[in-house]
């Protein structure tokens, strides 16, 4: 078993302990009514985009998401969030250096041993979490699941979803497709990015995502016999409807959103095994981008 397929199949036993860690460590997550970003780089991108739309979206506070590369310098917060797995990605540590002294900060991380550990003003260590893997799996979903349950969004409904999208079958028929496209709505877009990203890394295949209501408004048009979209969270009415009338295969998301995007990351490995590569050496990719002369 590759490592990525062994490290995504205990994301339940994961969310369990990101949940308790949330309780015990609220006062270094947002508080209620304060004006947050998000921020990270690959699929901590992602992760923080479903985060500070679900946050905002439960009347938490205003909340943003962006590249570290790309944070607004002129745009007052009264925290920053940032995720990185690694604890050493070198726009989310150029960032926090910037922000010292000016706005509060708190990083999420893997790894205990690295820069960010002093970077950033708070820190939440999630080593239970780490990998080895280079694509993430249950480190994003795990630092999600910390921000989902200091909200007071999660449950044991949202775990119980994950271990069935980890024992249910895919469809046969999936890993035949040849182009991937990942739907979402509100605080869902951020997974249905990652969802393809996923697939992308994992298996080099054409994946793309988009809002749902978007979707119509030119992807659509792409989509044949042969393509899969992929709901993650319901539907627009009649959107199944329209994907089944070009010939294409819709993928209905009946679990929890995250849940569904476990079940995205077994169809990137799977994938992946099925065109003979090693879900665990994606091509041109580390663990951590670490920039000289950025």
């Amino acid at each position: 078993m590759s490592h990525v397929a062994e490290e995504l199949a205990s994301q339940p036993e994961c969310w369990n302990r990101a949940a308790d860690l949330a309780a015990s460590r609220a006062e270094l997550l947002p508080a209620k009514g304060e004006r947050v970003a998000f921020v990270g780089c690959g699929t901590s991108l992602y992760m923080s985009q479903a985060a500070a739309a679900l946050r905002e979206g439960a009347g938490h506070g205003e909340s943003d998401a962006f590249a570290a590369s790309e944070f607004p310098d002129g745009r007052a917060y009264d925290r920053v969030v940032a995720l990185t797995r690694s604890g050493t990605t070198t726009e989310v540590l150029e960032l926090l250096g910037r922000l010292r002294g000016k706005t509060r900060t708190t990083a999420v991380t893997a790894d205990p041993a690295t820069p960010v550990m002093t970077a950033a003003d708070d820190v939440l260590v999630l080593d239970f979490a780490d990998e080895r893997s280079v694509v993430q799996t249950r480190f994003a979903t795990s630092a999600f699941t910390l921000l989902r349950a200091h909200a007071g969004l999660h449950s044991d409904a949202v775990v119980d979803d994950a271990r069935d999208a980890l024992a249910e079958p895919l469809p046969e028929w999936l890993t035949d497709c040849k182009q991937f496209t990942f739907l979402g709505r509100g605080w869902t877009v951020g997974l249905a990015s990652e969802a393809a990203l996923k697939v992308r890394e994992t298996s080099s295949s054409w994946a793309e995502s988009y809002p749902a209501m978007e979707y119509r408004h030119g992807p659509i048009s792409v989509t044949t016999r042969g393509t899969a979209t992929w709901m993650i969270g319901d539907a627009p009415g009649g959107l199944a409807d329209e994907v089944h009338s070009t010939g294409g295969m819709w993928v209905a998301g009946g679990l929890d959103p995250l849940a569904e995007l476990v079940r995205a990351q077994r169809l990137a490995v799977a994938v992946a095994e099925a065109r003979g590569l090693d879900p665990d050496r994606p091509r041109h990719l580390t663990r951590s981008v670490i920039l000289t002369g950025a």
